[in-house]
């Protein structure tokens, strides 16, 4: 298959979702649905600095990736479910209900992740 031509547009988003740690074939098939273009897995992660296949990767390429990711690790801390205590309250939340509403088995096993959660065993 010969190398696709692809758009500065579809390169950025190439590299800004490797960057964002999704797979070369998650990628290739959102490109696919974004841009109505078809594109390989090896293509792909032609476009991923952590690989040798991009190796010729261009320099903006590379520092595209760098910042997004780094953006992307400090966005981590905005999203609640990323902070142990948010999922604390979740896991209490669902086993009180599951408590009232007698499913012991759901309650238990929620108990059983809220320990482990917690470094408990």
């Amino acid at each position: 298959m010969a190398k696709a031509k692809l758009s500065d547009e579809i390169k950025t988003y190439i590299v800004q979702a490797l960057a964002c740690f999704d797979s070369p074939s998650i990628v290739a098939a959102a490109v696919k649905k974004e841009f109505s273009i078809e594109v390989s897995r090896q293509l792909v992660e032609s476009h991923d600095p952590n690989k040798k296949a991009a190796s010729g990767l261009a320099p903006k390429w590379r520092i595209l990736f760098e910042e997004t990711r780094k953006t992307f690790l400090e966005d981590t801390a905005s999203i609640g479910i990323s902070h142990r205590a948010v999922r604390l309250r979740a896991l209490q939340r669902m086993a009180d209900k599951a408590e009232g509403q007698g499913n012991m088995v759901l309650a238990s096993s929620l108990l059983k992740q809220a320990a482990e959660e917690v470094g408990g065993s």
